[in-house]
C-alpha cells in the first residue's frame, strides 16, 4: 500500500490533491488546488456578497440558518456516508454529528434574536445604543475529525452575525465542504457568501493579510494556532483559536467503577479517539487504581474496529496513514522511555486500512509524548494519584486546557475539584461532547475565544456604542 503522506506531499507540488479512503487505502477523490489568484477571487466575491448579506435583518438571517438545520437533517444519510469514506467515522456516529449540527443551527438562530438586537442604555449625560454589527469576511480553517460539525460550529454564528465567510477545510474533507456550500445556498444564503478555498496551509496563511479578511477562526494544532495568531496579529485581525487538548479525567474513591469504566472507554474511543475533547488522561486515586486499571484494560481489550460503512464495530480507522504513523511513534517513544503498554500498541498487519487498536499506557512520566503531548487516537494514559491534591496537580501539569472531567459520588466535592482544573470545560460523572447551549473553548495552549451557548455570536461582530444627546 502506498504511503498516503508521501502521495499528498508530492501531489501538492503539482497542484493536485488526491484523497484516500482510510478503511481501504484506495483513491477516493482528486482535486486541483486553487492558485493564489483564484483564492483571492473567492475572497473578493465573498466581500461583494457581504454587502448584500449585512443588510439582511436578523429575523431573515435566522430563517436561513434555521432552514440550513432542516436541510442538514434531510441530508443526514448522505453526509454520514461522506464522512465514513473521507475520514473513517462510523456511519452511526456521523448521523449523530449531523443531528448535533442541526441543533446548533436552531439554537444559534434562537439566541441571535436576543443577543444581536440593539440595546439602549442610560448614561450620566443622556443615553446610548449598543449595536452589534458585522465585520466582513471571516476566514476559517477547519480540520477533518468532525467534517460537518467543525464547519457548522463556526459558520452558523459568523453568518448569523451578518458576516460572510471563506472556508479552508482539510483536504480530505473538500467533498463535504462542497456539499455544505450547496446546502447553505439552498437555504437562502446569497451566492458566494460561503466560499471555499481549495488551497494548502501555506497559501491560506498568506491570505490572512488580504484587505477583505476581517477575522480568522482556526481549529487545529497549537503549532498551527501559533502561526495563525502571529500572522493575524501582524495584520491586526481578530482571531478565535480552538487548538489541541489532552483532557484529564479524575477518578475519585467511592464511585461505582462498573458504571464509570464504560463511560471512560467511550470517552476515549469515540471517533477512534480523534477528538480534541476526548478523555485522554485518566488520573485515579491510589486506593482504587489497581481495580480501575483491571476493569478499564479488560474493557479496552474488547473494543473492536472495522469498516465505518458497515458500522458494526466500535471504531473505524484513523483518518490518514501519516496520522497513524505519528500516533504509533508517540506510543513507541513513550514505551522506550519507560511507559508500560497494558494492551494494544501494535499496528494491525492484516488490515488494508489505517486501523489502530485501543491502547492503554501506564508508568507515564514527563518527557514522554504520552505525558507532554496529545495522543490523537484510541490511546489512554493512566496515572496513579496519591490523593486529590496530587490528582489536580497531574491534571494541570500540561500545556493544554480544553476539557476534562471528574467522577465523584459527592457532587459538591466534584464541583470543587472541577473548579480547580485549568480547562475551559469540565464534565462531572459523565462524558459529553460539545452542546449548543453551553460555551465551548479552552485556555493555555488550547486557545482562546468561545463558541456555542450564544457566545460565538459576539466573537466576530463590531460592538458599537452610539451616544445620543440628552
Amino acid at each position: 500500500m502506498k504511503n498516503t503522506a508521501e502521495i499528498i506531499h508530492m501531489d501538492h507540488k503539482g497542484g493536485i490533491v488526491e484523497t484516500y479512503n482510510p478503511a481501504t487505502g484506495e483513491l477516493l477523490h482528486t482535486y486541483r488546488k486553487h492558485s493564489r489568484e483564484e483564492a483571492e477571487k473567492v475572497i473578493e466575491k465573498a466581500h461583494e456578497a457581504y454587502k448584500e448579506w449585512r443588510d439582511i435583518s436578523i429575523d431573515q438571517r435566522a430563517k436561513v440558518i434555521r432552514k440550513m438545520g432542516e436541510l442538514l437533517k434531510e441530508n443526514t444519510d448522505e453526509l454520514a456516508e461522506m464522512m465514513a469514506r473521507q475520514m473513517g467515522k462510523p456511519v452511526s456516529q456521523g448521523k449523530e454529528e449531523v443531528k448535533l449540527c442541526a441543533r446548533i443551527c436552531e439554537h444559534t438562530a434562537d439566541c441571535a434574536l436576543e443577543l444581536l438586537k440593539d440595546e439602549r442604555r442610560e448614561t450620566e449625560k443622556g443615553s446610548a445604543i449598543i449595536s452589534y454589527e458585522p465585520l466582513g469576511v471571516i476566514l476559517a480553517m477547519q480540520p477533518w475529525n468532525f467534517p460537518v460539525y467543525q464547519v457548522i460550529r463556526y459558520a452558523a454564528a459568523v453568518l448569523m452575525g451578518g458576516n460572510t465567510t471563506v472556508l479552508k477545510h482539510a483536504e480530505i474533507c473538500w467533498k463535504t465542504a462542497e456539499k455544505l456550500k450547496e446546502l447553505f445556498e439552498d437555504a437562502g444564503l446569497p451566492k458566494d457568501a460561503f466560499g471555499l478555498l481549495l488551497v494548502d496551509d501555506q497559501t491560506v496563511d498568506s491570505l490572512i493579510e488580504h484587505k477583505n479578511i476581517r477575522g480568522v477562526t482556526l481549529t487545529g494544532s497549537a503549532e498551527a494556532g501559533s502561526i495563525v495568531a502571529e500572522k493575524s496579529g501582524k495584520a491586526i485581525k481578530k482571531t478565535l483559536l480552538e487548538l489541541g487538548g489532552s483532557d484529564p479525567y479524575i477518578i475519585v474513591n467511592g464511585v461505582d467503577l462498573d458504571e464509570v469504566v464504560p463511560i471512560c472507554v467511550q470517552g476515549r474511543i469515540n471517533n477512534a479517539g480523534q477528538t480534541c475533547v476526548a478523555a485522554k488522561r485518566f488520573i485515579i486515586e491510589e486506593s482504587i487504581y489497581e481495580t480501575f486499571k483491571e476493569k478499564f484494560v479488560a474493557a479496552m481489550k474488547k473494543t473492536t474496529y472495522g469498516d465505518p460503512i458497515e458500522d458494526t464495530a466500535d471504531m473505524g480507522p484513523l483518518a490518514r496513514y501519516d496520522l497513524r504513523e505519528k500516533l504509533h511513534n508517540q506510543v513507541m517513544e513513550s514505551i522506550v522511555k519507560g511507559a508500560k503498554c497494558l494492551t494494544g500498541g501494535e499496528i494491525p498487519s492484516d488490515e488494508k486500512g489505517y486501523y489502530y487498536p485501543a491502547t492503554v499506557l501506564e508508568n507515564i512520566q514527563p518527557g514522554m509524548p504520552a505525558y507532554d503531548g496529545e495522543l490523537f487516537g484510541p490511546v489512554a494514559s493512566l496515572f496513579k494519584a496519591k490523593d486529590l491534591d496530587d490528582a489536580v496537580r497531574i491534571a494541570n501539569d500540561h500545556k493544554y486546557g480544553l476539557g476534562g472531567g471528574v467522577f465523584c459520588p459527592d457532587e459538591d466535592k466534584a464541583l470543587k475539584i472541577a473548579k480547580r482544573i485549568e480547562t475551559g470545560m469540565v464534565n462531572i460523572n459523565t462524558y459529553a461532547l460539545a452542546q449548543p447551549e453551553i460555551p465551548f473553548g479552552g485556555v493555555k495552549d488550547s486557545g482562546y475565544g468561545r463558541e456555542h451557548g450564544g457566545f460565538g455570536l459576539r466573537e466576530f461582530v463590531n460592538i458599537k456604542s452610539i451616544v445620543l444627546k440628552k
